[in-house]
């Protein structure tokens, strides 16, 4: 899910949601508890039912060491702007985001440098140049299709516009979710440019429910024939699916070309001047060690961050064969950190949203 809205957990009970945040408890009380570290993260990684990759991966970090992670979830943008917020008083330990809201925090001074052990297995596309981030998980974009009532998905951005899919197509909000800002960067690729995916958007409004927060909040509606057509990532919809089971992976093309993806993966760092900073340290060591980026993809659905690990589990088959035949491009990061205020003034001009 990419919800915009914050949840604070006990991730190792797993089962009480806190109705305040961190920062209603105050610095004071969480530098105090030595045996503690926080987490902010973009939601995905969690699963609804306690059985989630972080789900295990928390708890095996407690078992081995005493050290309770705290668990803070929100949107993609949300958590880094509350940690902007927390500036001077920082609560957080650990920043989990996706591109290009991880670039967006090395650039407003929130990630101390720190590479992880285990991080030289890791691509250079998928680590930060100054190396204040490393991804722990990696992830594609995609979008979902309700399979009972599509035989097959559409193969193109171009089938969207049909009349059959008014009031039946939605997808999250860029800017806020990091899926909903993914779309925006999938077509501006696509199309060729950013005036043609902003045409494109234009003409393809008319069939949008419209703004969504959450993209998680979207597979669901597919599921029930609500929607037929949504965004979202391979990670978060296949882990989905277990549940869902009229749910379909596919990812669209424009015109006569290939079906096209890229790495959305969710990249951590070390926040500056964080009140636990050796637990911080070690709870990214854990999340990247061998076995725990072997259990990516056999609990959390998803595809490890080390080019040395190399699933054989059913779940690593399954998302091998969906992404067989895809083509796979790499964003200008850069690029879209620093004009995504820009690009997302130009989506709402184009859809007037």
């Amino acid at each position: 899910m990419r919800r915009n809205t914050l949840t604070t957990v006990g991730a190792v009970t797993g089962s009480l949601a806190l109705a305040a945040g961190l920062t209603a408890c105050g610095g004071s009380s969480a530098a105090s508890d030595e045996k503690a570290v926080t987490v902010y993260s973009a939601d995905g990684l969690k699963g609804e039912n306690g059985d989630g990759w972080y789900d295990k991966v928390f708890k095996d970090f407690t078992a081995k060491t005493g050290i309770k992670v705290k668990y803070v979830e929100g949107g993609s943008g949300e958590v880094v702007q509350r940690a902007v917020r927390e500036k001077t008083n920082t609560q957080a330990d650990v920043l989990v985001t996706l591109p290009p809201f991880i670039q967006q925090a090395g650039g407003k001074g929130l990630l101390a440098k720190y590479s992880p052990e285990g991080s030289d297995q890791v691509d250079g596309a998928d680590k930060g140049a100054d190396g204040t981030w490393t991804s722990v998980v990696n992830n594609y974009f995609g979008f979902v299709y309700n399979k009972k009532e599509l035989k097959t998905p559409p193969a193109t951005w171009e089938e969207l516009l049909d009349g059959k899919f008014k009031n039946k197509l939605q997808y999250s909000t860029p800017g806020v979710a990091g899926d909903g800002t993914a779309v925006v960067v999938k077509a501006m690729h696509d199309f060729g440019g950013k005036q043609q995916a902003m045409d494109y958007l234009k003409k393809l409004q008319a069939n949008n429910v419209g703004p969504s927060a959450s993209t998680g909040k979207l597979a669901p509606k597919v599921d029930k024939g609500e929607l037929l057509v949504a965004n979202g990532d391979v990670q978060m919809n296949y882990a989905q699916s277990k549940d869902m089971p009229n749910l379909g992976i596919w990812f669209p093309k424009a015109g006569s070309g290939k079906p096209t993806s890229f790495a959305l993966p969710y990249a951590a760092g070390l926040v500056k001047n964080a009140p636990h900073t050796a637990n911080g340290k070690k709870l990214l060591d854990f999340m990247l060690a061998a076995k725990q980026q072997q259990e990516v993809s056999a609990i959390g659905g998803g595809f490890s961050a080390r080019a040395d690990v190399k699933a054989t589990d059913e779940n690593a088959i399954a998302l091998a064969k969906i992404m067989d035949g895809v083509e796979i491009f790499e964003p200008d990061w850069n690029d879209i950190d620093k004009n995504l205020t820009a690009y997302v003034d130009d989506w709402k001009s184009a859809t007037g949203s």
